[in-house]
């Protein structure tokens, strides 16, 4: 499958699983709460229980922020394990966003990339959390657009519709945007309804399964996929 990038002057990304690796990051924060409440449970199982709760949360609570969702989501797992409340692990796993690590190759493809294209964050997110993400990535974005700012998460198309509000602020109109994800469920399946082209950055999974991401509610076909950030910005740029 291949694509000719030369037509998009901005690249609008879902962050945490595309740039940072947010499975790695919901691990390390649940699991010291797993191991004294639920030590039988797998990674595999934890991240279940996450991609369960936590769509059916944003989409009760699309004015709070990602935080506060995380606090009920980590509500709704200690639940589906038939484990008793534990505030003070709810709050530490609300915190943990900042925590969550960049994948490796993130950092140098995005500096890569800005040299030819305008950057937009496009995430289920709140700005506070997004900081400390953005520190991690070790780049300035041109735009940054939050569920907190919008008052929706993805899929939601009010996300993706404010993204293209900041890329014209940016002098980039809407059908030279190439949105680049991880997610069918949050990002191809709602991009690709609304005539944008996409990339999906098809990580190897952390470990076999369907992990943090929920599987769309139908088929969705990218315009291209890769397996890195690396080989996208490979792709992306023009040859020397």
């Amino acid at each position: 499958m291949a694509l000719d990038c030369s037509p998009f002057d901005a690249l609008t990304f879902d962050c945490y699983g595309t740039l940072i690796d947010w499975e790695r990051g919901i691990l390390d924060a649940l699991r010291p709460w797993a191991d004294r409440a639920v030590p039988q449970t797998t990674d595999a199982d934890l991240l279940a229980a996450f991609a369960q709760a936590e769509p059916a949360i944003e989409r009760a609570n699309p004015g709070a922020p990602y935080r506060d969702i995380l606090r009920l989501v980590h509500g709704a797992i200690t639940d589906s394990f038939g484990a008793p409340p534990a505030p003070i692990d709810a709050e530490a796993f609300a915190n943990s966003v900042p925590d969550w690590p960049a994948f490796p190759d993130s950092p140098g493809a995005l500096r890569a990339l800005s040299d030819r294209y305008r950057l937009v964050i496009v995430s289920n997110v709140d700005g506070a959390s997004f900081e400390g993400s953005q520190r991690r990535l070790g780049i300035e974005f041109d735009a940054v657009v939050t569920a907190e700012c919008v008052g929706a998460y993805k899929p939601d198309h009010a996300m993706f519709e404010a993204a293209w509000e900041a890329c014209a602020m940016l002098g980039v109109p809407k059908e030279r945007i190439l949105h680049v994800a991880q997610s069918l469920y949050h990002d191809h399946a709602p991009a690709k309804a609304l005539g944008m082209t996409t990339v999906h950055v098809n990580r190897p999974p952390l470990i076999p399964g369907a992990g943090a991401t929920p599987t769309p509610p139908a088929p969705v076909t990218p315009d291209l996929t890769v397996a890195t950030m690396a080989e996208f910005a490979d792709l992306a740029l023009p040859r020397k």
